[in-house]
């Protein structure tokens, strides 16, 4: 496939509830339901990934009754509303700021945290855009800028290149991040063209979103080639999803993968607490299982921050395995990723 088709792949994708019951064979009134909350995308390139309905990428993409039988969850767990100062921004940390700059995506992740806004939000408009970058201009303490949304690659060369340079063109932002699952759901949007583009904007950084081995594709790594060549470093930030990746072997040939890909494994996020999503949701012990499985038998590099965004816009907390077993003035007791026990003896303070 040219890199050239990849708006093509995403239109005659499965857009609809029925068109994913016709594809799969399952009963479609079930799928509406799902779909009436949360819009259907499967575009053509990662739908021919897709083995069974069931299987670990289905699970991601394709509509279930699941999603309308638990409304005990939130549609906004991180109270991203409370903390956008104008439409279509995010200030939760003193430093950074969350852009938000389409609401599109070339897949619908069943699990979105932001199900209540993406496929369905118009993508801002120019005016509202401006209000947005004034608020950044306004506030020198914001020194890093996290274009995100939706996907922001959803955009055109040219309409994403003008929105970078307005950024850039704010003097106290040192680092501009876009968040984008288009290396993995859709690489082939990842063209030379994207990449010389992205290229006069440096230093910009890339964190993908890449769950399970199998999105791992030539096409997939390629993407990501061709973006670390141009000179962007690329992290990932994987959801434990179960059923999905819920396993140490699985996780263990992701992050390897990843790494070989020249993607930095980056965060491991526990599944935010979303309306609709409580079948994906796994509890904290097993991503402490899965993290201390990685521990010790894979690169350091290869192993990514375990997080918890924390309800109600408390903001990520890292989730670590329990390996410090006793603190004293005399010695600290530690765990080894064998279970070994060791000590290490503390600073002594009255040395100078």
């Amino acid at each position: 496939m040219s890199t050239s088709d990849w708006k093509t792949q995403v239109a005659s994708g499965i857009n609809s509830a029925a068109e994913a019951a016709l594809h799969f064979g399952t009963e479609a009134a079930s799928m509406e339901k799902a779909a009436n909350s949360f819009p259907v995308r499967i575009n053509k390139y990662y739908l021919s990934l897709i083995q069974s309905p069931h299987d670990q990428l289905g699970r991601q993409v394709i509509p279930s009754p699941l999603e309308i039988a638990d409304k005990s969850l939130n549609g906004d767990p991180l109270s991203e509303d409370a903390d956008s100062p104008v439409p279509h921004l995010v200030h939760r940390y003193p430093d950074r700021v969350l852009l938000l700059a389409t609401y599109q995506c070339a897949i619908y992740c069943r699990f979105c945290t932001r199900r209540r806004s993406v496929g369905r939000t118009p993508t801002p408009t120019d005016s509202e855009m401006s209000k947005a970058l004034s608020y950044i201009a306004e506030h020198t303490e914001i020194r890093d800028v996290i274009v995100s949304g939706g996907d922001p690659l959803m955009l055109s060369d040219p309409v994403l290149g003008s929105l970078l340079a307005r950024i850039r063109a704010i003097k106290h932002v040192e680092i501009i991040r876009v968040d984008s699952r288009m290396p993995c759901s859709m690489p082939h949007r990842i063209t030379p063209e994207l990449c010389r583009e992205l290229q006069k904007h440096h230093p910009i950084y890339i964190n993908t979103h890449f769950n399970h081995p199998r999105e791992l594709t030539p096409d997939a790594v390629a993407a990501c080639n061709r973006l670390a060549d141009a000179g962007i470093p690329l992290g990932n930030q994987t959801v434990l999803l179960k059923g999905v990746n819920d396993d140490p072997e699985t996780m263990k040939q992701l992050m390897r993968g990843l790494l070989a890909a020249r993607v930095k494994p980056y965060y491991l996020y526990q599944c935010d607490p979303v309306a609709g999503t409580e079948h994906f949701r796994t509890t904290v012990e097993k991503g402490l299982e899965i993290i201390s499985s990685l521990r010790g038998h894979i690169s350091g590099m290869a192993i990514p921050a375990y997080v918890i965004d924390a309800p109600g816009g408390g903001g990520k907390v890292p989730a670590l395995p329990p390996d410090v077993l006793e603190i004293t003035s005399e010695k600290v007791v530690v765990r080894n990723y064998e279970g070994k026990v060791f000590e290490y003896i503390q600073a002594r303070p009255d040395i100078k």
